[in-house]
């Protein structure tokens, strides 16, 4: 008998950052010249400190179930760096998680979450699992990847539970800027009944001024999560540990619902992300001007590249390039790019560099390369880039 498979999950597939990661490792077990630009991991290890209060956490017999909501240490610790009440913090399994507990906890069928475009691509699909629509609101490069508050005035209908923003943004490393904020949050003003999600995620990665919106909009505080965690700035993406900040209240719902799906997150990574956040701070300071230069490298390269053209990020470790003016071009082979999808295919097939297609993040015509890799793996990256589009200019000259 055929598998019937759950309404909610209709459309959804794996992520097409981690399909073209898994294809790119595939392809280099197979022994072919592969380098993959695609994921969002730091190349740095997790500094020494950290993992030393791990190991620590072990040999004191920190190993049984913690708390649903995250060690009282871990969260009086958030807590005191946010200026609130440990009650307002829950420590999740990675922030992934706490997005899921939020929608999980507060949508109903045909509930709207607005979702500015370009966006991380998990957000729709965690919205459509916790049973809501996203209404995308596409955010072009002319606007600086960034919503406007036109924009969300004319989105926001009495079915509008949440505003999903991201800064700095995954992927193209906008960051608003506090007036920015101050501005959507006058919008938001207006209408009570919709909710703030901020995901802040790589607020430590910021290379203009950081402000969070609860700082902006503090008089919206009593309907704002922000979401966080040790991925990024510490380099601990596989310690799985993220954070909510938020009304004691929607904290209790989003327990209830983490306490069906994992409990408590890992007892031995909370120990590590208390160290984190507690402890020597050095690297953080130390690897973020490692990020400014690669970005600075990155962003340079790719503008030399004709038809490339690539804004300056101001957070994060991606860049979101646009393709367009490289559209409707035919490979060697005869293929014709329609989309950036078949651009990034082409760049693969080509020269072995793994990119992910803006469709992914909802904005297509454009693609995201991560400048979380070694500087050699940059510079191989862009030099295989600028071959691939010069292969296009050769056939153009040819088939003319």
């Amino acid at each position: 008998m055929m598998l019937q498979k759950a309404y909610r999950i209709d459309g959804m597939a794996l992520s097409e950052i981690v399909a073209i990661s898994e294809e790119a490792a595939r392809l280099r077990a197979a022994g072919h010249d592969v380098l993959a630009l695609s994921t969002g991991e730091p190349d740095f290890p997790t500094p020494a400190h950290i993992c030393d209060a791990a190991h620590k956490a072990m040999q004191d017999g920190q190993t049984r179930y913690p708390p649903t909501a995250g060690t009282a240490a871990l969260r009086s610790a958030i807590a005191d760096k946010a200026g609130v009440a440990p009650g307002e913090v829950i420590v999740s399994t990675g922030a992934k998680q706490v997005l899921s507990n939020i929608f999980l906890a507060t949508l109903n069928p045909g509930d709207e979450v607005i979702v500015p475009a370009p966006y991380w691509t998990s957000y729709s699909d965690i919205v459509a699992l916790s049973g809501g629509d996203s209404v995308i609101l596409p955010c072009g490069a002319e606007a600086g990847f960034k919503l406007t508050p036109e924009q969300l005035e004319a989105a926001i209908t009495p079915r509008t539970r949440w505003l999903l923003l991201n800064s700095p943004s995954n992927p193209t490393g906008a960051v608003y800027s506090a007036a920015e904020l101050a501005a959507l949050g006058d919008v938001l003003a207006r209408h009570p009944h919709v909710w703030i999600a901020s995901d802040e995620i790589y607020d430590l990665i910021c290379y203009a001024p950081f402000t969070s919106f609860r700082e902006a909009c503090p008089d919206l505080a009593d309907r704002t999560i922000v979401i966080n965690g040790v991925s990024k700035a510490h380099a601990m993406t596989g310690w799985r540990i993220g954070w909510g900040i938020a009304p004691a209240e929607l904290v209790k719902a989003m327990i209830a619902v983490q306490g069906q799906i994992t409990s408590g997150a890992c007892s031995i990574s909370q120990a590590a992300a208390l160290e984190a956040v507690t402890g020597d701070q050095a690297h953080i300071a130390e690897r973020l001007a490692a990020f400014r230069d690669r970005r600075d490298f990155v962003v340079q390269a790719l503008n030399t590249i004709p038809g490339i053209t690539c804004p300056e990020p101001d957070g994060a470790f991606y860049v979101f390039p646009s393709c367009e003016a490289v559209l409707g071009q035919r490979t060697p082979d005869g293929t014709l790019l329609e989309t950036d999808a078949d651009f990034c295919a082409y760049v693969l097939a080509a020269t072995g560099l793994a990119i992910v297609p803006g469709r992914a993040f909802g904005l297509p015509g454009h693609f995201r390369l991560s400048y979380a890799y070694a500087r050699a793996d940059l510079e191989d990256g862009c030099a295989r880039l600028n071959r691939a589009v010069q292969g296009l200019i050769s056939n153009q000259r040819t088939a003319s």
